[in-house]
């Protein structure tokens, strides 16, 4: 998990820094705080998806850019035992909300020029039922494997069990979590264009 986060705000640095652009501009371009991506990039917080996509939009690259392992241009086969032995990534939702986590097990890093983003995500249960919803360009399909998760959808909730699924358009502020008290195993794909 580590070793992925170290990536991800390795690759931030040095992307920003191949551009030859500032901390301060990428703030300025992605609407967060200069102390967040500086936290970012020097592996002390990893945001959520909402953040991440900004600082891409900021950078001009895909979301997956930094995720990426390869540039494989044609089908991406991702088989369950390989999915398994590779590290996830565990997002954090702000760093006042640390305790809450999902991990997320991404299914194409190694396909190249992606505008979707397809994970399974753990979703552990959290007794803080109080989030931060945040929104970002695109859309997102969310398909429950186990278990039951709430999603806080502009002003309205929904409650998914397993066999359920929501597609929304992610620029309405969200946010997905485990029901209270409960775990769940869920698909999403995250599209978001480019």
């Amino acid at each position: 998990m580590s070793n992925q986060q170290t990536i991800v705000g390795h690759k931030i640095k040095g992307i920003r820094e191949s551009k030859n652009l500032s901390i301060e501009e990428i703030a300025e371009r992605s609407g967060l705080s200069i102390e967040q991506i500086t936290s970012i990039e020097n592996d002390q917080n990893l945001p959520s998806l909402g953040p991440l996509i900004k600082i891409a939009r900021a950078l001009g690259v895909r979301l997956g850019t930094f995720l990426d392992d390869n540039d494989e241009l044609g089908p991406a086969v991702c088989r369950a035992e390989e999915r398994e032995q590779k590290s996830s990534i565990s997002f954090s939702n702000d760093a006042t909300d640390a305790r809450k986590h999902m991990e997320y097990h991404p299914l194409a890093q190694q396909k190249a020029g992606r505008h979707m983003e397809p994970f399974i995500i753990d979703i552990n249960p959290t007794e803080n039922q109080e989030f931060n919803l945040s929104a970002h360009e695109g859309e997102e399909f969310i398909y429950v494997m186990s278990g039951e998760v709430e999603i806080e959808y502009g002003k309205q909730k929904y409650t998914l069990k397993e066999g359920d699924s929501i597609f929304y358009d992610s620029i309405v502020k969200h946010h997905v979590h485990g029901a209270p008290g409960k775990s769940a195993k869920i698909l999403a794909v995250v599209y978001i264009p480019f």
